[in-house]
């Protein structure tokens, strides 16, 4: 029997509709959630911050020592069976410290993060939607933020409230969700002139129900992303504050604290600045991957 090329292309087709009906239907987050299990790299890293995390719960408990205590007879002693990241100039187990400093640093993150991302997308929101005179406006006062020097203000803000945890998040988070403001702005105008969003316009929602029912949900994916660069972010300009005394003072400690006070005896303790520059950069690689594979994911245009 003879076949022409008409036979195969229907033959084709016959097959994709039949293989498409035999797939599972998959909502956006679940398929999603498929491709970024695909993605080996992102996996690992989000193994890697799951252990980071779990060790500085926990990583504090396991060596048996308490990170402020002193111990004149054990300075600077080298990583061994006992002190498992050796000990500081005041003879503190480092183990606990680096643990109790990345608490520290990723509660920075984490509570930096969600403030700015918080009052960036209700920014973004709200400016995008209103449109106008509105949108203009607050972009305009966006514009002038931008001008002025970020870091320069963080430092000058730092200064002002004095150290402590809580100013070092006021003084991070006081620029850091003009960025986010941004994207979700962009989104926004564009999401704005979709049929589900006049629909519900039309059936007389108030503008803050449809920003926060539909706008911002639809949004999420970048948000998403953005969470995992900006923690990172965040995790390095508290380092770099700490590093130049305007962070975490004593008792407390930081990843950033940590390498600071090690700066001092780098030449003959290198180990004391090892390891949290160590778990620093692992934090950031691992974060930026991380953001990586879920903007990949995320990607709408790339879901089968």
């Amino acid at each position: 029997m003879a076949y022409n090329d008409s036979d195969f292309i229907i033959t084709g087709l016959s097959t994709s509709i039949v293989e498409e009906k035999m797939r599972p239907s998959l909502t956006y987050w679940q398929d999603a959630w498929r491709r970024l299990k695909q993605n080996k790299v992102a996996m690992v890293s989000l193994a890697i911050l799951t252990l980071l995390g779990v060790l500085c719960i926990i990583g504090p408990y396991l060596s048996g020592y308490k990170f402020e205590v002193t111990d004149s007879s054990s300075i600077n002693i080298f990583p061994n069976s006992v002190h498992w990241f050796g000990t500081d100039s005041l003879g503190r187990d480092m183990f606990s410290r680096v643990w109790i400093g990345g608490r520290v640093s990723l509660l920075i993150g984490l509570i930096g993060t969600f403030i700015s991302i918080t009052v960036g997308t209700l920014y973004g929101g709200i400016s995008g939607y209103a449109g106008g005179r509105v949108d203009h406006y607050m972009m305009r006062v966006i514009e002038i933020l931008v001008s002025i020097p970020s870091l320069v203000m963080v430092i000058l803000l730092s200064l002002y409230l004095g150290s402590g945890i809580v100013s070092l998040i006021i003084a991070l988070t006081a620029f850091g969700w003009i960025g986010t403001a941004r994207m979700v702005r962009g989104q926004v105008l564009q999401i704005k002139q979709q049929e589900f969003v006049m629909a519900s316009i039309s059936l007389g929602a108030s503008p803050m129900r449809v920003i926060i029912k539909h706008l911002i949900p639809n949004t999420l994916g970048i948000i998403i992303v953005g969470i995992t660069f900006r923690i990172p972010g965040l995790i390095f300009a508290e380092a770099f504050l700490s590093f130049m005394g305007l962070g975490v003072q004593i008792p407390n400690t930081s990843w950033g604290a940590l390498a600071a006070t090690a700066r001092e005896n780098i030449m003959f303790y290198p180990y004391q600045l090892f390891y949290p520059s160590l778990m620093i950069a692992l934090t950031m690689l691992s974060f930026s991957l991380l953001g990586d594979g879920l903007r990949d994911a995320l990607d709408p245009k790339l879901r089968k």
